[in-house]
């Protein structure tokens, strides 16, 4: 991520950057598995051009045996299937101040696909990792950022992309990826950011000692100056997210209904810990809410409220504890690069 400054103004590299990029409108909450064409989007460069027949994904470095595969032998292999929240590692960055430019997330680069593809462990036990340390996923997504023009990679522990919830993902929500999602192949990490889930994916490396590219060792790292290393920045931290209730204006979108009873809901979800308490709260007053079960492991569980609405001006807020005991917080802490906000979501309504 590079750091094109600080400024309170809408400047033109968000807005281009936000013309190119998509969030989840809130309401698509209401779907327990996230209609393809609402899930979040973010492209760091170009959606490559790949053609399925020449495409490769090379398996290299500190393995027994380097392998080099077609889409055709990926897809004979034994297939699983995991349905997954992924979040932007930098959703709610546009709430801070000052703002960090990069693409200005507010509350909704979000969104749950059941994702198929072949387990990565099963096809690294065959290869033989031995003495690796980190496996490097490279994706076929070119540029310069930071100063230096690479493809788009990251890595993950051993014991972490190992994990059998850890997917070379070709479908979502039961067809083959879509360009802009990574088509033909991309991983799926399930509880981490969304930064970690490489697209494109043409190589897998593994390394015996720790990887320093840009995505890895630069951005995506929790740090007050840009001079500090900083802690990188690995799950989700717990979130709860409201349906926004009643109907909006146009175009600042306050939110009005009639008073009466209303059944407040939303989603939450962690990748710390399951998520444990929803708490709601209406001018300052907090209330807990119902918890349904997730849909799956890695997956958000949708959470309900009733309320008797009464006439006037409210604000309407939802936070999410996990079982780890990690809970929102009120005031968000500030970092250079605007990651892992989860900032407790308001949202003010009009009763009539």
């Amino acid at each position: 991520m590079t750091d094109l400054g600080r400024s309170g103004e809408i400047t033109p590299a968000e807005l281009a950057l936000a013309t190119r990029n998509r969030g989840m409108p809130l309401e698509g909450m209401r779907h327990d598995v996230t209609p393809v064409g609402l899930h979040y989007l973010l492209v760091h460069f170009d959606i490559p051009a790949l053609d399925p027949e020449r495409w490769r994904l090379r398996i290299t470095g500190a393995v027994e045996r380097e392998v080099e595969l077609d889409l055709d032998e990926i897809r004979s292999r034994p297939a699983k299937t995991v349905t997954a929240t992924m979040e932007c590692a930098g959703n709610g960055r546009a709430r801070l101040e000052p703002r960090p430019i990069s693409q200005p997330w507010l509350n909704e680069a979000i969104g749950t696909a059941r994702w198929t593809g072949a387990p990565l462990g099963e096809l690294l036990a065959e290869v033989g990792i031995g003495d690796a340390v980190e496996l490097v996923f490279t994706g076929a997504d070119h540029g310069i950022e930071g100063g230096e023009e690479l493809d788009y990679a990251r890595s993950l522990p051993v014991g972490e992309a190992t994990r059998p919830s850890v997917l070379l993902a070709y479908e979502m929500n039961g067809r083959p990826l879509e360009p802009q999602h990574g088509y033909p192949l991309r991983l799926l990490v399930p509880g981490w950011y969304g930064m970690t889930s490489v697209k494109w994916l043409t190589r897998i490396e593994a390394v015996t000692e720790p990887f320093r590219g840009f995505h890895q060792a630069t951005a995506y790292h929790y740090k007050q100056s840009d001079d500090e290393p900083g802690e990188p920045v690995t799950r989700i931290r717990p979130r709860a997210l409201m349906i926004p209730p009643g109907f909006p204006d146009f175009p600042e979108r306050r939110r009005y209904l009639d008073r009466g009873h209303v059944t407040v809901t939303g989603r939450a979800w962690s990748g710390l810990a399951p998520i444990e308490r929803v708490e709601i709260g209406v001018d300052g007053e907090w209330h807990e809410a119902e918890l349904d079960e997730p849909i799956d492991e890695w997956a958000w569980c949708r959470w309900s409220w009733p309320w008797d609405a009464e006439p006037g001006e409210h604000l309407l807020a939802c936070r999410a504890t996990d079982a780890g005991g990690e809970s929102q917080p009120l005031e968000q802490p500030w970092n250079v690069q605007g990651l892992g906000n989860n900032l407790v979501q308001q949202v003010p309504v009009l009763v009539r």
